[in-house]
């Protein structure tokens, strides 16, 4: 299955951290207030729209070098397929996975301005024989939780009505993972599914239409909450994406970790694609509470002629900042881009006071830049960033496991609700801040993988072509 973004941003007129962007030009992966000029629009044919493209990504793509000297696009049959040829070369050495494509302003503004997008409200995942299908989250708000599908559910089969259904092992075994996209039906309002599900209450046949929603980025059934661990109070955090709107949210819990003296704190990043960097880094400054202004929280770098656009952010501790003695992170496949800004931005800080724990995560330490050809409501989402830490570490294109200097492996347990002390990432987080011992992630997927039962390792449903909020909330539909 190729994932054409695990996380990822641009700058668009919006910079964010990993996979998002904040407002207008540049996105994902640091942050900058560079805005590249608008190019003139000229019409929108197959070939004007693919020369633009071309335009955009030889004045701004930050591996410039690898572009071919020429490519016609005359054998490409979207704009998209001629984009993928160009960037080949980056993609090989694993510079650019995808991270470069074209999306819509519209679809991508209602995203980054309010979460807005149409869908079940459900995130998919496979366990790892791939022929199992389960939910490992539902969103509040949205068609799925209220038709009482929630974390560990399994969908058995799917149809469109009750007389098709067809089981997922089916599926799959005819047309592959793209066969269960195709079955779960276009993301466009009033498209109804039936499913055959399986949980605690016995198996039955559930009808769920797809309907607009807002995404909460922080959940209220479980964003925010401390645990108590033996007498010690845990500040837990579950974002889901960067967003502007997570900020009043995040604002709300710290102010409350801090009015109850929390020191230690698990961030749940596990299943969080990116965003904003602006909403990045206002997380790394309610964490930045023991640091000073004078201190560097990221640094953003363009390519040489672009170097006007080279930023430089500093903590900003706010009033309702904490400082933390110890950070757990969690993360995993699923976790790119801004929330890996996050999690390296802490290291030269609290070097093996601040942990990976589950698995290793996506690895995205470049960012994207936003440029638009508003009358075909094109916007091209360019890497032309990468992102550091103060120690200028930002070398993780295979995940942050080897670069982080203290790690935990931990499963993704769907038995347990996010944010349950006995689910299994929540209680290895835990046992980190607790100083008891845990075995090492290794940065080797494959490895990893087989250290891993099937019962318990997940891959989220990834499609060939996601929409914005696909890209940014991994494996939601």
């Amino acid at each position: 299955m190729r994932m054409r973004a695990g996380a990822m941003l641009a700058m668009a007129a919006m910079l964010s951290g990993c996979g998002g962007s904040d407002s207008g030009s540049v996105s994902t992966g640091g942050s900058t207030s560079a805005t590249p000029t608008p190019t003139a629009t000229a019409g929108c044919s197959l070939r004007e729209r693919q020369d633009w493209a071309a335009a955009q990504l030889r004045e701004w793509y930050l591996f410039p070098d690898t572009l071919p000297a020429t490519l016609s696009p005359a054998a490409y049959s979207t704009v998209d397929d001629y984009i993928d040829a160009l960037t080949a070369t980056a993609r090989a050495q694993r510079k650019d996975r995808y991270f470069t494509y074209l999306t819509s302003i519209k679809e991508e503004t209602a995203y980054y301005t309010s979460g807005s997008s149409a869908g079940f409200g459900i995130r998919f995942a496979l366990d790892q024989t791939g022929q199992r299908l389960f939910a490992t989250e539902s969103f509040e708000g949205a068609p799925a939780l209220a038709a009482g599908i929630d974390r560990g559910t399994e969908i058995l089969a799917i149809g469109t009505t009750a007389a098709n259904l067809r089981t997922v092992s089916a599926i799959i075994a005819a047309e592959g993972t793209a066969g269960l996209t195709t079955a779960l039906g276009p993301d466009t309002t009033g498209t109804a599914r039936v499913f055959r599900v399986s949980d605690a209450a016995g198996a039955r046949n559930v009808t769920v239409a797809k309907a607009d929603f807002t995404l909460l980025p922080v959940s209220t059934r479980y964003g925010a909450k401390i645990i108590d661990d033996n007498g010690q109070r845990v500040g837990y955090i579950n974002l889901r994406t960067f967003i502007s709107t997570a900020e009043p949210a995040l604002k709300a819990a710290f102010a409350d970790f801090r009015a109850k003296g929390v020191t230690n704190v698990i961030v749940d990043l596990r299943y969080n694609g990116g965003g904003l960097v602006g909403t990045a880094e206002y997380l790394g400054d309610l964490l930045g509470g023991g640091r000073s202004t004078s201190e560097v929280f990221d640094y953003t770098t363009f390519r040489t002629e672009k170097a006007s656009n080279n930023t430089t952010r500093f903590f900003a501790p706010q009033p309702e900042s904490i400082a933390p003695t110890r950070i757990a992170f969690i993360g995993s496949g699923g976790t790119a881009s801004a929330s890996e800004l996050v999690i390296n931005a802490f290291t030269p800080y609290l070097h093996g006071n601040s942990a990976l724990i589950g698995t290793n995560t996506y690895g995205k330490p470049v960012g994207q830049v936003a440029l638009d050809k508003p009358a075909c409501d094109d916007r091209l989402r360019v890497i032309a960033f990468a992102t550091q830490n103060s120690a200028r570490n930002g070398n993780y294109f295979d995940g942050l496991a080897s670069t982080v200097e203290a790690t935990c492996r931990a499963d993704d347990d769907i038995g347990y609700p996010l944010g349950d002390s006995r689910e299994a990432s929540t209680r290895r987080a835990l046992d980190f801040l607790a100083g008891r011992t845990c075995s090492a992630i290794t940065s080797d997927v494959s490895a990893q993988s087989a250290r891993t039962t099937a019962s318990t390792r997940k891959d989220l449903l990834i499609p060939a072509a996601p929409t914005t909020a696909q890209r940014m909330v991994p494996g939601s539909f």
